[in-house]
């Protein structure tokens, strides 16, 4: 069964690609069909940008515009050539302002050497120790999840269990304590909310507000680090700002900035890839069907092919950085931007056959829904491949008639592939003995 039949005539314009109220809360199918003609398409689509007003105030003047990389190919080599298309300039399509880019992208709105000795002294605090640490705490976790909901027989999935998992390995990991995870949770929807009304109620101001929730997380972790030099525990806090390279170590400011991307692409990301996960297998009974009959020698396989099909990320942004540049048939000019679609690159068909369809027996390793390759690909790669497994080896084995019921309420965002609520439901069952 197709996630998605594209509509190929679904009409579009140079405004569409950042149209949150039209194009981003059409049906899937509308969006997939303007992709999908992109993709055929023999020159590079050009768009058109979108400034941002409040109260008859423009706060954020629209910008030059973009270059939309839709194929695989394209994607997978702006992504391995940073020194051609950087991230320096931003990951958003909209120009911020220099210190909000870098206070809210860390690492990933940098380019080498800065984003490197970043990258660098942040994988020294992941010590085999943690790394052990992390790989037990997923099992318990995902253990205690289920527990708390086997009983229920209905729930919101996002909220009740895929949001649940991340957020309590992360707050844990940095050693955040159980009482602030809620605040955790609301700042992080609101910072990659894009505006959606749920989180930014109408007449609010949408900038103040992601403004103050990244604030928020900032106190909280200069609050932790404060504690953490006098009384070190063995948590990632700790072991971050105590690491080292070359003489340097993190500052206060970018271990908060750390921590804000941490809290984002670490709970958000793996929180939509677990729900997609469940709307996907609900969708597709006889791949869910294939997958229980060898769970543990397919299970590896289906969370590529969720990652592929789900693409939490949807897009970022790069920056040409010299005059002359070549791709995708197009001769770019220093300072032109360039947008990384990764989903429609996820369902290129010149790389993947029946893209809109589920095969769990799919090589999907090819897939972007971490990133490209190059230096920029996801520094947790590994441990959310393992949190989405560990979380539904729990789920389909203890509940194994959970399904998702009726529609899901999708994000209206054009950067996360987001699923705000959810219901599942399934036969009640009694809690493990573990």
């Amino acid at each position: 069964m197709a996630d998605v039949q594209p509509n190929v005539s679904a009409p579009f314009d140079q405004l569409t690609l950042t149209d949150l109220e039209g194009f981003w809360s059409e049906p899937r199918d509308i969006r997939e069909g303007v992709f999908a003609q992109l993709r055929s398409s023999e020159e590079l689509f050009f768009s058109e940008e979108r400034g941002l007003e409040l109260d008859g105030e423009l706060v954020i003047p629209a910008g030059p515009g973009f270059y939309s990389l839709v194929r695989h190919a394209d994607v997978v080599e702006a992504s391995k050539n940073p020194d051609l298309f950087c991230s320096g300039e931003g990951s958003n399509i909209g120009d911020l302002p220099v210190e909000m880019r870098e206070f809210f992208g860390s690492m990933i709105n940098m380019d080498d050497p800065r984003h490197a000795r970043l990258r660098r002294i942040v994988a020294r605090g992941f010590t085999p120790r943690m790394v052990e640490k992390l790989n037990d705490a997923v099992v318990a976790k995902a253990t205690s999840v289920v527990d708390d909901i086997a009983g229920k027989g209905s729930v919101d999935f996002v909220t009740d269990v895929a949001a649940r998992l991340p957020l309590a390995l992360i707050c844990d990991l940095m050693g955040i304590p159980e009482s602030q995870y809620e605040l955790v949770f609301d700042m992080t929807n609101i910072i990659l909310s894009n505006g959606d009304p749920e989180f930014i109620p109408e007449g609010a101001n949408p900038i103040e507000a992601y403004l103050n929730a990244g604030g928020a997380l900032a106190a909280l972790m200069h609050e932790m680090a404060a504690e953490r030099r006098t009384n070190p525990t063995d948590d990632l806090t700790s072991a971050l700002i105590s690491a080292e390279l070359d003489g340097e170590m993190l500052t206060d400011d970018e271990l908060a900035s750390f921590f804000v991307l941490l809290c984002a692409a670490g709970n958000e990301t793996t929180r939509n890839a677990t729900s997609h996960a469940l709307r996907l297998l609900t969708e597709n009974p006889k791949q869910r069907a294939l997958l229980m009959e060898d769970f543990e020698g397919r299970i590896t396989d289906t969370v590529e092919e969720i990652v592929r099909l789900s693409s939490p990320v949807i897009h970022f942004r790069r920056t040409v950085t010299q005059d002359g540049v070549q791709l995708g048939g197009h001769t770019f000019k220093q300072d032109d931007k360039v947008v990384l679609w990764y989903g429609s690159a996820n369902r290129d068909e010149s790389v993947f056959d029946r893209p809109h369809e589920m095969d769990i027996t799919r090589d999907a390793s090819a897939h972007v829904g971490f990133g490209g390759p190059g230096p920029h690909f996801c520094l947790g790669a590994h441990f959310a491949r393992r949190q989405l497994a560990t979380i539904f080896r729990e789920l389909l084995h203890r509940l194994p008639d959970i399904q998702m019921v009726g529609e899901p309420d999708y994000l209206r965002s054009n950067f996360i592939n987001g699923i705000k609520h959810m219901t599942a439901e399934f036969t009640p069952a009694a809690a493990s003995q573990n």
